[in-house]
């Protein structure tokens, strides 16, 4: 029998997705084969202090740590690649140290899903699940994930993107061109967030200075958008060098638009799975995906949102997500599911990912 794989699962965070983080991680770290993994929680406080052994999931629920929890760091060395469990004090404990084959970074929105913690694992030479530095840095930005989907040729919303520094001297001149360019209503969004995390609906000018201050309170860089009428089709994308595409999915959010409330709080949402499309339009948001997985150089996973204009037959992309929510009933790993990949074979499909694009690099030749 081989030998189990160490798999450091991650989770928590500094986001305010921090809770999403939490759930995914549980479902996940439920469905994976106590045979083939040993199973390593690593949690990670919203003030970033990393823990482990014990139980860490506990911990960053209940908001305590127990005894048998330890502060603990990765170690930045290729050659012992893991993690160190630390004394209270800050000391390394004595046989502290836990090896890690693979970390799986169940991490959603900005110091996790964004490159931050990827060029971290890059380091570490350690083997990871999901995007890389790249992709999760651009998939985490809105304005410029959207600047090389356009490049790729896939339809894109009308958009503007702007500071702080700008809203507090241009304040005037920038509402003033939301208005001509975008129209109301329009949504504001913080530039690097996810789960509906400051989104804001503004169907005049009052609402519009409302939404953009909220949203600055996540984010350095806000996006404004237009208001795109349409269905809401989410589509999975897994695989590297060769991505499929699952059966699109449809929402039917239970509230004006589906914000973070309808996806998290209230389950009156309706997920109809695979969407009702005709034949040539899901393959053609099934091909969008894929292209918009390429476009910012994905790997692993990621879910790509979409809107469909029925009366055109027009499919524009709304923005990839490159780690979707995971738990057992998420939009992701559902539509799979309905493409004959069950919740446990979808986990060890991208551990295998992991390490066949992490030994691929390995045979690059190395850089003086």
């Amino acid at each position: 029998m081989p030998e189990k794989i160490n798999v450091g699962v991650l989770f928590g965070g500094r986001s305010g997705e921090h809770e999403v983080s939490l759930e995914s991680a549980a479902s996940i770290m439920e469905a994976m084969d106590p045979e083939k993994y040993n199973i390593i929680p690593i949690g990670i406080s919203k003030e970033g202090r990393w823990l482990a052994g014990g139980n860490p999931m506990e911990a960053l629920r209940k908001k305590i740590i127990p005894g048998d929890c330890s502060y603990a760091t990765i170690i930045t060395d290729p050659a012992s690649p893991g993690i160190l469990l630390l004394e209270r004090s800050g000391e390394p404990c004595r046989s502290g140290f836990i090896p890690l084959d693979l970390v799986f970074p169940v991490l959603h929105g900005p110091f996790g899903e964004d490159g931050t913690v990827q060029g971290l694992l890059e380091l570490a030479g350690i083997p990871y699940v999901g995007a890389g530095v790249l992709a999760s840095a651009v998939g985490m930005d809105k304005e410029f994930m959207k600047i090389l989907f356009r490049h790729r040729g896939l339809n894109v919303g009308d958009y503007l993107a702007f500071y702080a520094w700008q809203w507090e001297r241009e304040q005037d001149a920038l509402l003033l061109e939301i208005e001509e360019k975008l129209g109301y209503p329009c949504f504001i969004k913080p530039a690097n967030m996810g789960s509906s995390v400051g989104i804001s609906k503004c169907p005049n000018r009052e609402m519009l200075v409302q939404g953009i201050r909220e949203a600055f309170r996540f984010d350095l860089k806000v996006i404004a958008e237009a208001y795109i009428s349409g269905r809401e089709i989410e589509c999975s994308v897994l695989g590297d060098e060769s991505p499929i595409a699952s059966v699109p999915g449809e929402i039917i959010p239970c509230n004006d638009f589906y914000d973070y409330r309808a996806k998290y709080l209230d389950n009156r949402s309706r997920l109809l799975i695979p969407a009702p499309l005709e034949t040539e339009i899901a393959e053609s948001i099934q091909a969008c995906a894929v292209e918009a997985f390429l476009a910012v150089e994905c790997s692993g996973l990621a879910r790509v949102d979409f809107f469909y204009q029925p009366e055109e037959k027009k499919i524009v992309v709304n923005e990839i997500n490159t780690m979707p929510g995971f738990t057992s009933i998420s939009m992701y790993p559902k539509l799979w599911e309905a493409g004959g990949i069950p919740y446990p074979q979808l986990i060890d499909r991208l551990i295998t990912l992991a390490i066949e694009r992490f030994q691929r690099k390995k045979k690059l030749l190395k850089r003086a």
